[in-house]
C-alpha cells in the first residue's frame, strides 16, 4: 500500500540534536534580526518564557475531571487509601479487573504512586479484555487527564507508546492531551514520537492534532520538522479536510524561520480569514522579508486608530516585527515611511512587547466556536457527550 506524504514524513523523522541557540542568526528571519525566542537564550539578558500550551480548557476538561473526582470521593465508603491498597492486593493475586472498579480507581488517585497502581491495573485490564469491545466508554482520556493533573507527562507518553497497549488508547483525545503536556515541558521530540504512534496505529488526526503537530514542528525548527509540517498541511488539504487556522499560522511562521518566504506566502494565501492580530503580524513579516516595504507600511498605516476611537479594539504589532521592518528598510527609499508608520503605531500604543511566538502559542480560554463545516454527525456526537454519566468521559 502506498503511504501518504504525511505518513512518510512522520516515519522518516530522524532523531537529531534540537537547538535554537546553536546558530541563532541562521534561524532568525533571514539572519537580519534575532528574535526574542533566540535572544532570550543566547543574548545579554534572558527573557523568561511564558507557559506554552495549545489546547484550551474545553479540550483538556481538567476542571470537569477534578469535579468528578470530588463527587466520586463522596460516594465511596471508607478511605481512598484502603481502596487502593485492596486494589493492589487484587493485582498481586492476578484477579480480573471489572470495568466499573477500574473507573473508580482512576477517579480516586491523588498521588504519583496511586497513578502507577492505576497504570498497572490498566495493563491488566487491557490484557484480559484485548479482544473485547469496550463499548462507548474510553479509559484513555480519563488516564491522561489524571496524568495532566499530577504533571506526569512522561508516564502518560510511555504508556501510550507502549506496544503492549496498542488498541487501548484508540482515540485522538488521549494523544492530544499528552502531546500538549509534552509541549508545555518542551519535550518536542517525544511529542513527535506520539504523532508517529498515532499514525502507525491508524488513529485519525483531528484539528487539535494538526495544531499540536504544527506547533511542535515549529518549536523544533529543523529541516525535518519543516518537511513534516508542510506535508501534514498539504495532506489535510488534499483530503478536503479543514486545516485549523492556528495550525496554518504555525506552518507560515515555520516557513519564515526556515527562510522559505515563497512557501510562507503560499501558505498564508490559503487562509480564509486574515484579520486577526497574529495574521496581520505574519503578513507584515512576509512582506518585509519579500522586500515589499511599501505594502508592509500600508498594512501598518491602515491599522493605526485615532485616539477618539477608544472603544474600538486596537490591532497590536509585535516589537520584533516592526524592528525587522526597520532593519530591512534602513538606507532604502522607504526608510522615512517606515519610521513614520512605526512612530504612529507607538503613539497609539499599538506596538506590543509580545513576540510572534507569544501570539502563536496563545490559547483562548473560552469555549471554541463550532466550525461552519461541522457535520450533523459531529453535532450529535457532541450533544451525546453531555449526557455521559458521572464516571464517563
Amino acid at each position: 500500500m502506498v503511504r501518504s506524504v504525511g505518513t512518510m514524513a512522520l516515519a522518516g523523522l530522524r532523531s537529531c540534536c534540537r537547538s535554537f541557540g546553536r546558530d541563532p542568526f541562521k534561524v532568525a528571519f533571514c539572519g537580519l534580526l534575532q528574535p526574542r525566542w533566540v535572544a532570550g537564550c543566547v543574548g545579554v539578558r534572558c527573557v523568561p518564557a511564558a507557559k506554552r500550551h495549545l489546547l484550551s480548557e474545553d479540550v483538556i476538561k481538567l476542571q470537569d475531571f477534578q469535579q468528578r473526582k470530588l463527587a466520586v470521593a463522596h460516594l465511596v465508603t471508607g478511605s481512598k487509601e484502603n481502596y487502593i491498597q485492596l486494589f493492589t492486593k487484587r493485582l498481586q493475586r492476578n484477579e480480573l479487573i471489572p470495568r466499573k472498579e477500574l473507573k473508580l480507581l482512576l477517579h480516586l488517585c491523588q498521588t504519583a504512586d496511586d497513578v502507577l497502581i492505576a497504570r498497572d491495573a490498566i495493563y491488566r485490564y487491557h490484557t484480559d479484555n484485548r479482544n473485547l469491545m469496550f463499548g462507548e466508554f474510553k479509559f484513555g482520556p480519563l488516564f491522561v487527564r489524571l496524568c495532566y493533573e499530577l504533571h506526569l507527562e512522561s508516564l502518560a507518553a510511555a504508556t501510550l507508546t507502549d506496544e503492549n497497549m496498542e488498541g487501548f488508547f484508540n482515540d485522538a483525545t488521549s494523544f492530544n492531551i499528552t502531546i500538549d503536556m509534552l509541549f508545555i515541558k518542551g519535550s518536542f521530540e517525544k511529542a513527535l514520537e506520539l504523532l508517529r504512534t498515532m499514525r502507525a496505529q491508524g488513529i485519525p488526526f483531528n484539528k487539535d492534532t494538526l495544531t499540536l503537530a504544527a506547533g511542535t514542528c515549529y518549536k523544533l525548527n529543523t529541516a525535518d520538522s519543516y518537511r513534516i509540517c508542510t506535508a501534514l498541511i498539504e495532506e489535510g488539504q488534499s483530503r478536503g479536510n479543514a486545516v485549523p487556522r492556528h495550525a496554518h499560522c504555525f506552518a507560515v511562521a515555520l516557513a519564515l524561520r526556515q527562510n522559505d518566504v515563497e512557501k510562507a506566502q503560499s501558505l498564508f494565501s490559503q487562509l480564509m480569514i486574515t484579520d486577526s492580530r497574529l495574521c496581520k503580524n505574519l503578513k507584515v513579516t512576509i512582506l518585509t522579508m519579500s522586500g515589499a516595504m511599501a505594502d508592509a507600511v500600508s498594512v501598518l498605516s491602515a491599522a493605526v486608530l485615532p485616539k477618539s476611537r477608544s472603544f474600538v479594539k486596537k490591532l497590536d504589532f509585535s516589537r520584533e516585527v516592526v524592528d525587522l521592518l526597520r532593519v530591512r528598510s534602513e538606507g532604502g527609499p522607504h526608510t522615512m515611511e517606515v519610521e513614520q508608520a512605526v512612530t504612529n503605531l507607538e503613539r497609539a500604543h499599538q506596538v506590543t512587547q509580545q513576540t510572534l511566538e507569544d501570539m502563536l502559542c496563545h490559547t483562548p480560554t473560552g469555549k471554541r466556536k463550532p466550525d461552519l463545516n461541522m457535520t450533523d454527525k459531529t453535532r450529535r456526537r457532541n450533544r451525546k457527550s453531555h449526557q455521559y454519566t458521572l464516571l464517563s468521559e
